[in-house]
């Protein structure tokens, strides 16, 4: 059997195989499914609320009509929330596939690995700890870089051990977590009840910078991380294919980290540490496509779907008391991190 179609063990990440049109037919179906989900939970998002609005009403604000209150509810208080959402959710979700490509593991995802909880710390000391240094998405980013280089250090064999990884992961996250309890014991009591929300991962009372500081960062890194998903797909194969095939291992990994943490804390400075969709959107996209490789585009449709999806049910669940999107996504992600965590280890015993 040739190493192009020896099959991949159960949870891994399956070899590079050529792309069929089959293949490609079904990665465009999944993104322009995710896109539509996505466009769809957006504009239900717009009409729903206190203020309680028509079709109609809401295509004529857009359209540059409408009411003051009308163009409000909108554009001021509503739209942002959901453009940040579905730039977030697909950020994390192309980090976690960069990410899990990189790791050739399931597991090699954000937080997992401690790289949204360094996020967080970062941004809360940027923030709050000491303010006006740096910009909070700077301070997200460095706080992102030092987590990552962290477990890296710690496993002792960078990201080729998982399991090492895991709890490496989780003995970073829980220093970053200390900072964060830091900045909200010196933090005012409003500014305290502020990150204790966003710690969790939250889309309430975003803004039109929010928007600009995500989409910037996709607007730049995303090209990039497309352009990098052919090199990843090689080095999945194997160092010694991936050399043979012309393609760096080191510096395409090296690259992969880059991106996934300039992605990571972009999205983590404008929602907070928004759990498991860097795990599970990637996932969910490689499911459906059947593709091999990190899946750049399709992750990023269904992360951004995921993510305003929960938005909802996180505001609409139980009427009255909406929460943050955090715990949605933590409740259903923990459990399919058990269950990867249970795959891992019957192979690790096996």
């Amino acid at each position: 059997m040739s190493v192009l179609a020896r099959p991949a063990p159960p949870g891994s990440v399956a070899p590079l195989q050529r792309p069929g049109g089959a293949g490609r037919r079904r990665s465009v179906v999944v993104v322009a499914a995710g896109v539509a989900v996505t466009l769809a939970t957006a504009f239900a998002s717009l009409l729903l609320g206190r203020l309680g609005l028509t079709p109609g009403e809401v295509l004529d604000v857009l359209g540059g009509g409408g009411t003051r209150i009308q163009r409000w509810a909108v554009l001021t208080d509503r739209l942002p929330r959901v453009a940040v959402g579905a730039l977030a959710g697909a950020a994390f979700a192309v980090a976690g596939a960069l990410l899990q490509s990189v790791t050739r593991n399931p597991l090699g995802s954000p937080d997992v690995i401690g790289l949204g909880s360094g996020a967080a710390a970062g941004a809360a000391a940027a923030g709050l700890v000491w303010p006006g240094i740096v910009p909070v998405p700077v301070g997200a980013l460095l706080g992102a870089a030092v987590a990552v280089a962290a477990v890296w250090l710690g496993t002792g064999r960078g990201f080729a051990a998982p399991l090492r990884m895991v709890v490496a992961g989780i003995a970073v996250g829980a220093m970053a977590l200390a900072l964060v309890e830091l900045a909200l014991a010196r933090a005012s009591r409003e500014d305290a009840l502020d990150i204790a929300t966003w710690i969790h991962g939250s889309l309430a009372a975003r803004g039109r910078e929010d928007v600009a500081v995500v989409g910037l960062a996709l607007l730049v890194l995303l090209p990039l991380a497309l352009a990098l998903s052919r090199p990843l797909a090689a080095v999945e194969m194997g160092d010694d294919v991936a050399t043979g095939l012309g393609v760096p291992p080191g510096r395409t990994r090296g690259l992969g980290v880059v991106l996934a943490v300039a992605l990571t804390g972009s999205a983590v400075s404008v929602a907070g540490p928004v759990a498991f969709v860097a795990l599970t959107a990637p996932q969910i996209a490689r499911r459906l496509t059947g593709a091999t490789g990190p899946g750049v585009g399709a992750a990023a449709a269904v992360g951004a779907a995921v993510l305003v999806l929960a938005d909802q049910v996180a505001q609409r669940a139980v009427p009255g008391t909406p929460y943050p999107v955090g715990v949605v996504t933590g409740a259903l992600g923990g459990v399919y991190l058990a269950l990867l965590l249970v795959r891992e280890w019957r192979r690790s015993a096996a």
